[in-house]
């Protein structure tokens, strides 16, 4: 299995990487810090180099259980046990973990079940399971303040035995933590909000910056969406 070094650090932008295997338009390595796709947040791109060539990678996602980078059409990887460098496109990658942060604040602000989640770098949206409708005004409000406030982030594990004994932890109605690994790794905002999430995050709610309510949509009687924007 790839060594996923992002769940550890988020703001990794390179590293270097062996080959373990290859195919018509993929590669996997021993280590990546490429987030593939999950949990509503995009898979990493970027770029890849070795001694003898260069490729984009378009997407990463994960194929038959393991992390995958889906390289550029009609180019030729690396081969197995081939040395590489990794480079992910970081200024994607940064507004997605700014989305991602703003997210888990927002679920603090509104206190529903979540019934789905997109991120972009350009537009993110929250799913609610709630009739209400929303002061716009009043939910920017309070957003803004959890990001000024400063508050630590910072990701720590617990066992399934643990998640079990605890299942409030779990905001998501319709996607469950993923298991078979063994441990679960939590998202904690200090003060503010502890739930299991895989994703890449920021140091601090302070580097969310300027972010906005958009859109509240109906998308069913118990179901409203909120769209959220980063103003820079």
């Amino acid at each position: 299995m790839t060594k996923d070094l992002f769940r550890e650090d988020s703001y990794l932008k390179a590293c270097t990487a062996t080959v373990t295997a290859s195919g018509d338009d993929f590669i996997r390595l021993d280590q990546t810090i490429f987030y593939p796709l999950g949990g509503g947040q995009p898979g990493d791109t970027g770029s890849l180099s070795w001694d003898s060539g260069t490729a984009r990678i378009i997407d990463t996602r994960y194929v038959d259980g393991d992390i995958a980078h889906i390289l550029e059409n009609g180019v030729t990887g690396p081969a197995v046990g081939a040395s590489v460098n990794l480079a992910i496109d970081w200024d994607r990658r940064y507004r997605h973990m700014r989305m991602h942060t703003a997210m888990h604040l927002l679920g603090t602000v509104l206190h529903y079940g979540v019934t789905g989640s997109n991120i972009s770098a350009e537009k993110s949206r929250l799913d609610f399971d709630m009739e209400d409708t929303i002061d716009k005004e009043a939910v920017g409000a309070a957003l803004a303040a959890l990001v000024a406030a400063d508050h630590a982030v910072r990701c720590r594990w617990i066992s399934e035995e643990e998640l079990d004994a605890n299942p409030e932890l779990v905001r998501t109605m319709s996607v469950q933590p993923p298991r078979g690994r063994g441990a679960i790794r939590l998202l904690e905002i200090e003060g503010v909000d502890l739930q299991p999430c895989g994703g890449t995050h920021l140091r601090s709610t302070s580097e969310v910056g300027a972010v906005r309510i958009g859109k509240v949509e109906k998308k069913g009687r118990h179901n409203r969406r909120v769209n959220l924007h980063l103003d820079d």
